[in-house]
């Protein structure tokens, strides 16, 4: 299964889970969407995430989603620079979400981080995600 765009692939996978109401959610798995749950899990979005691999040695993450008296910690997953549109920001120019509640999820040349991590260490990239 051949995807465009896998980074939109498993932030609809978290929201579509999270609607349901479930514990967990899987996903396929690849080194970028494992950097980006690295950051949701150091941001206290997500409780953790397991890898696995199938019988055809395929990858596969389990995400355990987190859930504040039965609501949901992720209020809006969205998708920010996708594969037609691709969204930049340089290190001065890094969105705030949520008037630093949320969090912009930034690929930079030193790694994927979080927006705060970003302008510490005076860097920018591609904004992939907002969370909040």
């Amino acid at each position: 299964m051949s995807f465009t765009d896998p980074i939109g692939d498993m932030l609809t996978r978290i929201r579509n889970a999270q609607m349901r109401r479930r514990t967990s959610v899987s996903t396929p798995a690849s080194t970028l969407r494992g950097r980006v749950l690295d950051v949701l899990k150091s941001e206290g979005f997500i409780r953790g995430y397991t890898e696995t691999r199938n019988e055809n040695g395929s990858g596969e993450f389990e995400i355990e989603l987190k859930y504040s008296e039965n609501v949901p910690v992720i209020r809006t997953i969205e998708r920010v620079s996708r594969p037609g549109r691709r969204v930049y920001a340089s290190a001065k120019n890094i969105p705030s979400v949520a008037n630093g509640l949320g969090v912009s999820v930034l690929s930079t040349p030193k790694g994927v981080m979080a927006d705060h991590e970003a302008r510490s260490q005076n860097v920018g990239g591609e904004v992939l995600c907002r969370v909040f």
